[in-house]
């Protein structure tokens, strides 16, 4: 009896096992990695868990008390709480890769990894559920994150660090509910609770294969009775899990066919052979015979050769198509004499480097009962005690929305983790995006995001709290979704912002400013055209010599020349090129107070004004009067203004000031290029804000 020295940290851990229980306790402490007080193991009397699997709870049950029991008698103090490990006879493992961008380059923190993480997470369980015909319920219980990136670019540690993008490989492991829920039965009917739980190979390779040894390629094969559990590291981490349903029980059940014997004998038998030349026993006719050991190695090697070619296989499998570099073995059906060189010949690796890990794993652990054996059986028992102190995992209960789900709690349970297993998509727990507006601006492929929505609304025992929130039993969580944000919206004449709003022309002799013409989808628009998505857009930066006359408001004339030379309507007239021809009437030149005569001594009128020849304006003159896509006049007017010499039509409001010119004539005022501006309207001094209207003549220049 112990209990006058134990301290109060004790762990309590369960091997449940196809052949046995072992129960273990210690502690952990500075001098030591762990300290075993106490371990006791006893078979089950039936088959009453096969393949891992616990197939009658009640027996299970049994056994757990009288081991349970039998602990308590050597501690002097009882016990209500244990450790214990899930066999991987049905584990599913997924791989997968999740990201996350961000709008700019930004700090990441934790609730960023939180969201990656959750991502990855619920890719998994979308594709199990894509693969999964018969309906099974499926628990994640435990995550690893293999390699983390920022930017595409591998990294450590991304808390702190700053990018465009983070993405992360996991891999994610899932098992049915019905394993889950078969051994937390057998537990709660021998009168504890768990206070962690995890995977065999888990337990297993936290104890044979330290974290220093992990950025060698190296297998682990836990053998056991009827399962056989597989783990593979490289570069650091654990890159995979794996698993074959058959194991040390295949091995007994083959003597037990050759030699007419029940299990029980046939156990004995086996584990004879390893020890004795010669065994005597009896068969279910009750005659007594004799066979030697190496008889019983012959008639089983059909069944290691099975087993070692299928552990084999997944290895590869696992390691990416090609063997590992080392494999270490524990567990006891790998102690069979001829398991360990069959798995080497099976890999094509030399027999040193397939090797059964026991004592030598065992050395930074103390057992306090000295007729303790050291060897490859021990060591998923202490890894599951040991697993205690790395993650805190259990079933527990919380309230989403009003409703009881069960999660399964590796210790880090944040509010993410009960939202996706209630249902929650995991788009709609974070803010989402209005569509996007997909467009072609002269040529180039162009996209505006949508306007950012309010993230989820979450209430955790009636507080306001973030999503990364951690959670723990018996919680309540109110969650509203996510909002969709406002689509993307964009007019031309925000487009425009950044590019020439108007164009220059000379018809005789006179300059002409015109606003630049746009096109979508090959239809002329005004600059208060509302962008639809896949539109095209194109900025011209000409006119032709039948849109320049139809803009000025006057009929072909006879003969027209474009730079000299003789034009025809369809010609295109750009930025500064000169058009002339010569009208038989007299006209008086707009926002001129003067007249001119031309080389037949004509007069030349070229007027803007669009009301005499309504009759004729086609879309482009509707655009530019203001009316709207059904034909509808808006309150808008045209004004003919001369600004320094030149004459400028200003279109698109009903009322317009000095400041309103900049958007049709070229006047740079965003660089001091004097002492100051000098304004004047019909010769008088005025400012930005001055009315103007028809036929003012407005004068702008840089005072020196």
């Amino acid at each position: 009896m112990l209990s006058t020295n134990l301290p109060d940290n004790l762990v309590f851990g369960l091997d449940i096992g196809t052949r046995s229980i072992v129960g273990t306790v210690g502690y952990k402490s500075n001098e030591y990695d762990f300290t075993v007080v106490a371990q006791y193991a006893r078979f089950h009397d039936t088959r009453a868990v096969m393949d891992g699997q616990v197939h009658d709870i009640e027996k299970v049950a049994e056994t757990i008390i009288q081991v349970k029991k039998e602990l308590e008698l050597q501690l002097g103090l009882k016990l209500s709480e244990v450790c214990i490990a899930a066999a991987g006879r049905v584990l599913r493992t997924v791989h997968v890769n999740c990201s996350l961008s961000f709008d700019e380059e930004t700090t990441v923190r934790q609730e960023h990894i939180t969201t990656l993480i959750a991502g990855g997470i619920e890719k998994a369980y979308g594709e199990i559920y894509s693969d999964n015909n018969n309906k099974t319920i499926f628990h994640c219980v435990g995550h690893t994150v293999m390699h983390y990136y920022l930017d595409q670019y591998p990294i450590l540690v991304l808390d702190g660090h700053r990018g465009r993008s983070i993405s992360a490989d996991v891999i994610a492991t899932f098992l049915p509910q019905g394993v889950v829920d078969g051994l937390y039965a057998s537990i709660e009917k021998a009168g504890l609770t768990v206070s962690n739980m995890t995977l065999e190979p888990i337990a297993a390779i936290n104890v044979a294969i330290p974290e220093k040894f992990r950025m060698l390629n190296i297998a682990l094969v836990d053998v056991g009775a009827g399962t056989s559990d597989i783990s593979v590291t490289k570069d650091g981490s654990i890159i995979a899990y794996g698993m074959f349903p058959c194991a040390g029980d295949a091995i007994t059940e083959k003597i037990m066919n050759c030699h007419l014997v029940d299990f029980q004998t046939a156990e004995t038998m086996k584990l004879s052979s390893g020890k004795k030349k010669e065994i005597t026993y009896k068969d279910i006719l009750n005659c007594k015979n004799k066979v030697s050991s190496q008889m019983i190695f012959e008639e089983t090697q059909p069944v290691i050769e099975h087993i070692t070619s299928e552990v084999a296989r997944q290895i590869i499998e696992l390691n990416g198509g090609k063997s590992v570099s080392a494999v270490f073995v524990v567990g006891g059906g790998g102690k069979f004499k001829s398991f360990l060189p069959e798995l080497a010949r099976q890999l094509k690796l030399p027999k040193e480097r397939v090797a059964l890990r026991g004592e030598e794993v065992l050395g930074s652990i103390r057992f306090l009962q000295e007729d303790i054996k050291k060897d490859s059986t021990l060591v998923t028992p202490i890894g599951i005690c040991l697993n205690y102190y790395e993650q805190k995992n259990n079933l527990i209960f919380v309230y989403v929305n009003e409703e009881r789900i069960k999660l399964y709690d590796n210790g880090s349970l944040t509010i993410v983790d009960a939202a996706l297993k209630y249902g929650f998509p995991n788009e709609k727990l974070f803010a989402r995006r209005g569509k996007a507006l997909n467009y072609t601006l002269d040529g180039e492929r162009r996209m505006l995001r949508g306007e950012l929505g309010e993230p989820a609304q979450i209430l955790l025992n009636g507080e306001p709290v973030p999503i990364n929130r951690p959670i723990i039993q018996h919680d309540s969580i109110k969650i509203k979704e996510s909002s969709v944000g406002e689509p993307a919206k964009l007019t031309v004449g925000e487009l425009i912002r950044n590019k020439n709003k108007a164009i220059q022309f000379k018809i005789n002799q006179k300059k002409i400013t015109c606003p630049v013409l746009i096109e979508v989808n090959q239809e002329y628009v005004n600059e208060y055209y509302q962008i639809q998505d896949q539109d095209t857009i194109t900025f011209l930066n000409y006119y032709t010599v039948e849109r320049l006359l139809e803009y000025i408001d006057l009929d072909p004339p006879g003969n027209i020349y474009l730079n000299g030379t003789r034009a025809l309507l369809t010609d295109k007239v750009y930025e500064n090129f000169t058009l002339e021809f010569s009208l038989k009437d007299t006209f008086s030149v707009v926002g001129e107070a003067d007249e001119y005569e031309t080389e037949t001594a004509e007069k030349i009128e070229l007027s803007n004004d669009y009301s005499k020849k309504e009759a004729k304006s086609d879309s482009i003159t509707k655009n530019h009067l203001g009316e709207d896509e059904k034909g509808q006049a808006k309150t808008n007017s045209t004004v003919t203004v001369t600004v320094n010499g030149s004459i400028v039509v200003l279109v698109g409001k009903s009322n317009y000031v000095v400041v309103d010119i900049l958007d049709f004539y070229d006047f740079d005022v965003t660089q001091m290029r004097g002492s100051g501006v000098v304004i004047k309207v019909n010769g008088e001094d005025a400012e930005f804000t001055t009315a103007i209207g028809e036929k003012d003549t407005i004068e702008l220049y840089w005072k020196d």
